[in-house]
């Protein structure tokens, strides 16, 4: 590529974080964009090295307070936001009223449920900038690639939802499963817990062992309602268990469906025309289960269906890597659709293994 091709300024509010460091560790190869802006407030005044020593060789901004930020109109064309829930909404805020032309891909839950009343049923509180919610995509990109074209701020959504979304939409979308018997049983690394200290998070407290967490309330059951209702055209409550597991990446769904009319032969052909043409959706042969290792480091989900032994049902196995395609990996896809360059840009990596 030309040494003269322009590159959008990119800032990435939060970097301190496990997705503040994997979008660097996407966007510092990527051709068309230069990174200029990095916040996090504890660690002000360091250097991501001070932070994450593997970017030692790179030259990349001093860490700055988002006080310390400067939001004029000329400095970002885009802003990655990876800030914790409820503190994310007054920082757009304040960002786009001073810079209303930058576009914000947001990693944050703030700003993914459509309706207020239900956000703040599930976050407990109001949100601090409604006007902006109305207007925010919902970042799924194989679904609403279109409006996130056009899109000013786009809400990524999160690491379960992407993975058990992916596998369902498509099904619900052709009613070809009974939309009230959906049954998510999900696991997740321990990246998904952030990285700050706590003490349930420790060494000994997680390893050699599993559990579940959120049972019968979890904050993401509120992005699948609203993205099933929405595929299926109807109401639909699924039900949702997430898991820890001690290893550090990566999502795996296991999935139970009864098909409507269609044998899971038929819903595994729906999901290979559903994904045919998508880059990062990979729908393995007919009976195979997919695996975290095998999309680890990559922005790829791997789904597989199997027939289960009562008729009628199946069990659809989809996994992905939670900090790449479930948060940072989706992000710069998101990016790479709001600013007009091919989708793949910066996301060709294939999985590590071993």
């Amino acid at each position: 590529m030309s040494a003269n091709v322009t590159k959008a300024k990119i800032g990435v509010l939060g970097a301190s974080g496990y997705t503040g460091a994997e979008l660097l560790r996407l966007l510092i190869p990527h051709p068309r964009v230069e990174i200029t802006l990095l916040t996090a407030d504890r660690r002000a005044g360091k250097t991501m090295a001070d932070v994450f020593p593997q970017f030692a060789p790179y030259a990349l901004p001093v860490l700055t307070s988002i006080e310390g930020a400067d939001w004029k109109p000329q400095n970002l064309d885009l802003a990655f936001c990876a800030l914790p829930h409820g503190t994310t909404q007054t920082v757009i805020a304040a960002l786009l009223a001073a810079a209303p032309r930058t576009k914000v891909v947001d990693l944050s839950a703030d700003f993914r449920l459509a309706d207020p009343a239900a956000y703040a049923r599930w976050y407990g509180h109001a949100h601090g900038a409604p006007q902006l919610q109305k207007e925010a995509v919902y970042g799924l990109t194989e679904v609403y690639r279109a409006q996130i074209a056009k899109a000013r701020l786009v809400a990524n959504p999160g690491c379960y939802t992407t993975c058990a979304e992916l596998a369902l939409i498509p099904l619900l979308k052709a009613k070809a499963i009974d939309a009230d018997e959906i049954v998510i049983d999900a696991k997740s690394g321990m990246t998904g817990a952030g990285r700050a200290a706590k003490e349930e998070m420790l060494f000994s407290e997680v390893s050699e062992g599993f559990h579940a967490y959120g049972v019968g309330h979890h904050r993401h059951m509120a992005e699948l309602d609203q993205e099933f209702s929405l595929a299926a055209g109807r109401d639909v409550v699924a039900s949702f268990t997430p898991h820890l597991v001690p290893m550090n990446r990566g999502i795996f769904s296991t999935i139970y469906i009864r098909g409507v009319k269609a044998k899971p032969e038929d819903l595994h052909a729906l999901l290979l025309k559903a994904y045919a043409s998508e880059p990062f959706v990979h729908v393995l042969p007919f009976g195979k289960t997919p695996q975290t290792r095998h999309v680890r480091g990559s922005n790829m989900t791997f789904i597989g269906v199997a027939a289960d032994r009562v008729e009628g049902r199946a069990i659809i196995g989809s996994a992905l890597d939670n900090l790449t395609k479930g948060a940072s990996g989706q992000a710069v896809q998101n990016m790479n659709v709001m600013l007009g360059y091919p989708e793949t840009t910066g996301l060709e990596q294939v999985a590590l293994f071993p």
